[in-house]
């Protein structure tokens, strides 16, 4: 006859060493985490990946403003976004131009919509990308829906970004304001090359060595 109770008791003592793997496993994580932090601060690199939004923002301007306090040398700021939240974009190309220490863009993977507007943040002698880098350049999105008062405030406040952003971008490369305008009405890609006779890139690189 077998004893239940030694069974109950026996996989009652299992669940302990179970969850203290698991414990332990997310502890060697955040400890990696936290070393690779660590090296990221030390060389002066911040990495912008993924959606743009508030969360990223306050990350990405956390660090700009914690290292150019701790040093004037220059930043690597490394990108690779579909974009996103337009003010956020926003606030962290503005910041990029706000801190003292020079910011060294670096784009890699898909550099699009709001987070080609941040690359263009960058001077232009610091703006690099590597050899299979794509760029999106698009009018912004929106959803408008409510009374049709606010519907039409909404679509105002659409074309004001729409110009301001395309006027930058003009500004960024030296491209007319009216080939800018007409090539954001859709979706424009540009490859390394493209981008760089579009005046968005000035350095393709295949190594960290070149990012001088």
């Amino acid at each position: 006859m077998t004893d239940l109770s030694l069974r109950i008791v026996a996989d009652d003592e299992d669940e302990p060493d179970e969850k203290q793997k698991d414990e332990d496993k997310a502890a060697k994580k955040d400890d990696r985490n936290r070393a690779v932090q660590k090296i990221l601060f030390d060389s002066r690199t911040i990495l912008l990946f993924g959606e743009i939004n508030e969360k990223q923002a306050r990350e990405t301007i956390s660090q700009l403003l914690a290292m150019s306090e701790e040093s004037r040398d220059p930043i690597r700021m490394v990108i690779s976004s579909p974009g996103g939240h337009v003010e956020s974009g926003d606030a962290i190309h503005d910041m990029i131009r706000f801190v003292v220490a020079p910011v060294k863009v670096i784009g890699t993977g898909w550099v699009a919509s709001a987070g080609a507007h941040i690359y263009l943040a960058a001077k232009k002698e610091n703006r690099f990308c590597t050899p299979n880098t794509r760029f999106l350049l698009h009018q912004p999105m929106g959803g408008v829906g409510g009374k049709a008062t606010e519907i039409d405030i909404e679509a105002k406040e659409i074309l004001k970004m729409r110009e301001r952003l395309n006027r930058i971008i003009a500004a960024e490369t030296g491209q007319p304001y009216e080939r800018v305008a007409r090539d954001t009405d859709r979706n424009h890609w540009m490859g390394p090359e493209e981008a760089k006779d579009y005046g968005m890139v000035t350095h393709i690189v295949n190594t960290m060595d070149e990012v001088a």
